[in-house]
């Protein structure tokens, strides 16, 4: 079933590696009241694993709190990609239903099952990237749990992307989600939608439910559960999906389905349904992940967050920056070149070896915007990674400093560029969701333009890209 009445409130339960939070919101996608929760996560035996008990109790505990406040009909879960859990077949649910803790992705890999796992990945589009760091991907966790505890994997049930554990969690129905899965899990090839090679080649096809997509209702919440919490017995859980699908779903619910969105946050984030598959270079940062539809999208990923930090420093101001600081390096030809962090992103041979430039920034106010300036440049070399496409989106939290979009209109020209500042982009698109199968108009989103700035910021991106250019042969060939 799908669909939605137009008048019940959402409770989204949006798990990210860091923090998770639950909200509720109207069917318009206007966030009532957020609850939120560090992410815990404990030391092993057998691995470094998130706390899936801690969570579920506070998350009934918050369902029981907003249920009080808000006429609850649905709860639509989301999360991010990096992450499976490995469950048995126990409908009572007496515990947490996990057969083997929950990786956490950043625990690093045992060096034997990071080298036989190279062996086994495939090529790109069953992957979807690049290897990336530590545990991430559902597929190499999954094969290091089959290595270090064949019999508890012989004896699961199911394997769950985290939206779908929670589905299940609440309802006792296990489904496959193609965004889910289409967020660099390796287990699924998005363009010829079909299970990696790598399913069939382990017997993991038994482990893999059926699909259901993110707005569908795949049951209502377990008696019990609604007994035990004061929750409403009829209470729609729906699959739910991957969380940067389902913010870039907020835009498509818009009409703007052409659109490229570039989130922003410790990851710069960039989706576009228009990017050739021929112009993914994993090489490059970028992947191919699924939208909600199942349909390919381009993505591109740059750890600008992190980049941000190094630059700007830990005292940079509160105030925005002005025009004028960011004009002045601009002018001076103060930039920083690519990459500070442990990634190389966009530029091959990079991770590492970033550098200021010319004069260096002499205040804490010139170190922020000289970094504000780099993070723009960095979001217009992602734009064009992923295609010509005109009609450009900004949101998170890069766009709250005012400087941020008119500096990636003036490094991105022949762009329409806009930006949102609404701050619950994912619970929005999450709460739409549930309507998908009513809706039939779009819903209007609100998007503001940024301003215009001199000409001094697009000679300075010219130069900015020479200079990566120029020191671009040196550092892969090092």
């Amino acid at each position: 079933m799908a669909g939605m009445r137009s008048d019940g409130v959402l409770a989204v339960f949006d798990v990210g590696k860091t923090n998770i939070k639950l909200s509720a919101v109207d069917a318009g996608g206007r966030v009532l009241e957020t609850l939120s929760l560090a992410n815990p996560v404990r030391e092993g035996p057998p691995w470094r694993h998130h706390d899936l008990a801690a969570i579920r109790a506070w998350l009934f505990d918050g369902l029981g709190a907003l249920a009080r406040r808000h006429a609850l009909v649905g709860f639509v879960p989301v999360g991010h990609g990096s992450g499976g859990v490995l469950v048995r077949d126990d409908p009572d649910m007496g515990g947490d239903g996990a057969a083997l803790p929950m990786i956490d992705y950043e625990q690093p890999l045992p060096e034997e099952v990071r080298r036989a796992y190279a062996t086994l990945a495939g090529p790109f589009f069953d992957r979807g990237s690049a290897l990336m760091h530590g545990a991430t991907h559902q597929a190499r966790q999954l094969f290091w749990m089959e290595r270090e505890a064949p019999q508890a994997v012989a004896s699961a049930r199911w394997y769950l992307g985290i939206p779908q554990y929670w589905a299940w969690v609440m309802s006792g129905v296990a489904v496959s989600e193609a965004s889910v899965l289409g967020a660099q899990s390796h287990l699924w090839n998005v363009p010829e939608r079909r299970w990696a090679a790598i399913v069939p080649a382990r017997g993991w096809g038994r482990l893999m439910p059926p699909f259901a997509r993110a707005w569908e209702r795949v049951g209502s919440i377990r008696p019990a559960l609604a007994a035990r919490h004061g929750l409403p017995p009829d209470l729609a859980v729906f699959a739910g999906g991957h969380d940067s699908s389902v913010n870039f779903y907020r835009y498509q619910a818009a009409g703007l389905r052409e659109a490229t969105v570039i989130s922003t946050g410790t990851w710069i984030v960039g989706l576009s349904g228009t990017t050739p598959l021929e112009l993914l270079d994993e090489h490059r940062g970028m992947t191919c992940n699924s939208d909600v539809f199942g349909a390919p999208l381009g993505g591109v990923l740059s750890m600008g967050g992190r980049e941000y930090a190094a630059i700007a420093g830990p005292d940079a101001p509160q105030v925005p920056v002005a025009v004028e600081t960011a004009a002045r390096l601009a002018a001076r030809g103060t930039m920083a070149l690519p990459s500070f962090g442990d990634s190389d992103s966009l530029f091959p041979g990079s991770a590492g070896r970033g550098r200021i430039l010319g004069e260096p920034p002499a205040t804490a106010a010139e170190r922020k915007a000289l970094a504000v300036l780099y993070c723009a440049l960095l979001t217009a070399e992602c734009l064009d990674a992923l295609g010509p496409g005109r009609e450009v989106v900004l949101d998170g939290s890069f766009v709250r400093e005012p400087l941020y979009p008119a500096l990636v209109g003036a490094f991105a020209p022949g762009r329409r560029v806009r930006f949102s500042l609404d701050a619950y982009g994912v619970a929005a698109g999450a709460a739409l969701l549930a309507g998908h199968g009513a809706r039939t108009e779009p819903v209007p989103v609100d998007l503001s333009e940024p301003g215009a700035l001199p000409p001094v910021f697009t000679a300075y991106a010219q130069r900015w890209r020479a200079a990566v250019h120029r020191d671009a042969p040196a550092a892969a060939g090092s």
